[in-house]
Formats: structure tokens, C-alpha cells, sequence
């Protein structure tokens, strides 16, 4: 089982303190459901990203789903194509989530995905959301860490798993260490990008996730799926100094 690589740095590692914390970012948004069937949700510590977070959460809540499937980067191995669990389990503060393993051998059987834990071992961008679905309900998920990749690549793998009833949550910030001036110039063009589910219009520095994005844009094209923007913000716009933010996106591609 992989145990938790951030618990006590990006989000708190003692349960009762955690699931607070989560209850209380979810307070914190308006209810509204839908039933779009991807979404784009930040992933950063909650002290700053979790407000833009809960915008996507909050909307999951009641939700059921045949298969919960997470994209996000590889920020500290480096990786080409896309890596699922060879664990069957991973851990946090608030328990244990399974891994979809059948959706994993779907990958892995059709050349889309390679079985690998050592990527996913000190990784965050999918760890932090495990909590948030945790607190939802959400017991068992696919986590596909994307390196390197085409957008197409990405669009392929998504449609081999991705069927109806299926939630997608592609996991990145997107602009960092700009000012905020900066920062709300450049995340501007790139959330522009996304609502024209533009693949190419992600520039290199757009987005650390950025090879996840582009291929669920991809993937999103081609069942012509609208997108919605939830909540925008950075880090200066959540206490942090504003001369080095990280931006935040939380939106939702639907029908």
C-alpha cells in the first residue's frame, strides 16, 4: 500500500483536524450539482489552493460514479506516456482507497499506460485530492500520472476508460512564481484556451499539468463538451505575498 507522501505538509496528516478542514472549504461554496463528467481542480497545499478546490468538490457531493479517474503530472520522477498504480491500495490521514485495477489492466493491456509506483510514490498532484474524495464518499479511484505525452496520447487513454457515469479530475495549477499582475495576464490566455478546449493554446509554462490538460481538452473536443469556469484565483489572492503567486483553476467540462 502506498502510504501518504504529503500528510502534514500540503494538507493535515491527523484525521479529525483534516476532515475539518475539508468540511469547512466545502461550507465555503454556494451548493450546486451537476453532471459533467470531467472537471479541472488545483493542487496545491489547501491552505491556498483548497478554496478554488471546493468549487469542484462541492459539486461532486451526492454524486455517485462508475470509475473516478485522476490525471495529473509527475513533478519530481521524470516520466514519458503515463503511469498507473501497481499497488492495489493507497493511504491517507482518513483511511484506505482502493485502486481500480481493472481499469489499470485496461491501460496497461492496451499500450496506454505503463504499471509503475515509483512515479506516484512522492507525488501530490493526485494525493491531495484522495482526502476531498474521501470525505465524499469516493473509496476507489484510477490515478494515471502523466509525463511527456501527446494530447492525443492523453485523449486516447481517457477514452479507453473514461465511459458514462465515468468522473475525470485533471489535477494542475496553472501559471507559477509570476507576479500577480503577471500572473492574471498569462492564466487569462491559458483559461481562454481551455474554455476553447484549444490543446495547443497551453503554452510550456501555462500549467505544471500541462500534458494532462492538453489531452483532456483533447478528449473533451471530441465529444464536444462545453467548459464552465468554477472559481479563478492565486495565491496572493489567498494571503500569500503577491509578487511570486501560483495561479488556481477550478472549472467543469460538461455537455
Amino acid at each position: 500500500m502506498r502510504p501518504p507522501a504529503v500528510a502534514g505538509s500540503f494538507y493535515p496528516e491527523d484525521p479529525a483536524e483534516l476532515r475539518t478542514t475539508i468540511e469547512e472549504l466545502l461550507a465555503g461554496v454556494r451548493p450546486e450539482t451537476d453532471n459533467a463528467p470531467a472537471y479541472v481542480v488545483p493542487h496545491a497545499g489547501y491552505r491556498w489552493s483548497g478554496p478554488t478546490a471546493a468549487h469542484v468538490y462541492r459539486r461532486l457531493a451526492g454524486r455517485a460514479a462508475e470509475r473516478v479517474i485522476l490525471l495529473g503530472p509527475a513533478h519530481r520522477v521524470p516520466l514519458r506516456g503515463a503511469a498507473v498504480p501497481a499497488e492495489s491500495a493507497w493511504s491517507t490521514p482518513l483511511g484506505t482507497v482502493t485502486i481500480d485495477m481493472e481499469a489499470a489492466g485496461e491501460l496497461v493491456g492496451g499500450g496506454l499506460a505503463v504499471a509503475d509506483d515509483v512515479p506516484h510514490a512522492p507525488e501530490h498532484a493526485l494525493e491531495v485530492q484522495l482526502p476531498l474524495l474521501q470525505v465524499l464518499g469516493f473509496s476507489e479511484v484510477l490515478p494515471v500520472a502523466i509525463g511527456v505525452a501527446g494530447a492525443q496520447e492523453v485523449a486516447a487513454l481517457l477514452a479507453k476508460v473514461a465511459a458514462p457515469g465515468s468522473i475525470v479530475l485533471c489535477s494542475t495549477d496553472l501559471s507559477h512564481y509570476l507576479t500577480q499582475e503577471q500572473a492574471e495576464a498569462a492564466d487569462a490566455r491559458t483559461v481562454d484556451a481551455i474554455v476553447r478546449l484549444d490543446a495547443d493554446g497551453i503554452g510550456e509554462r501555462a500549467a505544471c499539468g500541462r500534458y494532462a490538460l492538453r489531452g483532456l481538452l483533447a478528449w473533451a473536443r471530441g465529444l464536444d463538451l462545453g467548459v464552465r469556469v468554477l472559481h479563478q484565483a492565486t495565491s496572493g489572492d489567498e494571503g500569500g505575498p503577491r509578487d511570486r503567486v501560483v495561479g488556481y483553476l477550478a472549472a467543469s467540462l460538461g455537455a
